[in-house]
This record gives structure tokens, sequence and C-alpha cells, in this order.
């Protein structure tokens, strides 16, 4: 009896937890710091990163500055993106276009961002980069969030997550010759 009741509470748990997003307060932000450098927020839009897709449940759970869990069927356009949606990789960057049906959450768009386009000139290259790593001669900048800084990072490099870059101006060099080399997660 105490096992049947224990699965069960298990259950319902699961349950109340997967309803949370979808019932909470819409007070939670709607726009991740980073993507809120370049866009402001606007009603119905969601922008920020992949969680977890899950084809099955029809479910896309991204990270807007806090968690939500939206739904997608066959009516869902997907711009930007070639493969199925299930394929979007964790930490993507998306915009969603949301509506609500009874108290659900629907994706009408989920456009992914693209990489930008930069001039050749203005990529630095491995070797590159490696060579003035060996010289000591740059100060190297990773721009990630700290999480991924310490999964691993340049040797030398420091941390300045890049929305947060105002509040940590004063860490970088005095000298305004040294060469400073900034690097994240690649072009977006």
């Amino acid at each position: 009896m105490k096992k049947k009741f224990y699965v069960f509470s298990v259950v319902v748990v699961a349950f109340v937890c997967m309803l949370l997003p979808v019932y909470a307060d819409d007070k939670r932000p709607t726009i991740s710091r980073p993507c809120a450098q370049c866009h402001k927020a606007e009603a119905n839009v969601l922008r920020g990163t992949v969680g977890v897709v899950s084809g099955k449940a029809e479910t896309i759970q991204m990270n807007a500055g806090a968690v939500w869990v939206v739904k997608f069927d066959d009516n869902t356009k997907l711009m930007g993106w070639g493969q199925p949606l299930n394929k979007l990789p964790k930490d993507k960057e998306i915009a969603v276009i949301i509506v609500k049906k009874n108290n659900d959450l629907y994706a009408q768009s989920i456009s992914v961002k693209q990489p930008a386009k930069l001039p050749p000139e203005k990529i630095a290259s491995t070797e590159f980069v490696a060579k003035h790593v060996e010289k000591g001669d740059a100060f190297i900048v990773d721009s990630r969030p700290a999480p991924r800084f310490y999964e691993g990072a340049i040797p030398g490099a420091i941390n300045i997550f890049d929305a947060e870059f105002d509040k940590h101006i004063d860490k970088l060099p005095k000298d305004k010759n040294k060469l400073i080399i900034f690097y994240c997660q690649g072009p977006t």
C-alpha cells in the first residue's frame, strides 16, 4: 500500500510540476539578459535559449530569464532552421511568438538566431590566438556565461560575461595599446 501511495504521489508531483509554468504568474522575465542587449521585451514574445525539446510531448522548454514551457504543433512556423524542431541544440538562441489557448502557451512561430556575418579580417584565427597566448602579450576575455567559462577556457583568460560587460570594464587593461582578444561560443 505504501509503495502504491508513493508512486501515486510521485506521479501527482510530476504532473503539477509540468503544469506550474503554464499557471505561474506571467510576470516572469520574457527576455534573457544577452538578448536584451539588442532587443526590447515585447508582448507575446519570448527570447532566450533552448532548454529541452520533446517531439513526443510537442513541447519546447526555453530559458528567457525564467524557464518557460511552450507547446508546438504542425501549425508552428519554424524559421531559420532547416531540420526538425527536435534537432534544435541546447542553448541555441531563439525567439518564440506565443499565444494562449486553454491556459496553455503555444508557439505560433519559432525563429532561430542565425550566426553573425563578420568580415574575414575581423575574425581571429585559432593560430593567431594561440600565438599570442603563447607569447603572453594579449589580454584574453571569455565573454561566455560563468558556467561555460568554468567548464573550460583558454589558459590565462578572464571571464566577463557579455551581458554584464559594463559592470566589469575596470578589469580591462589600462594600457590602450594592449591587444585584447574576446571570445565566446562562436559568431551569433
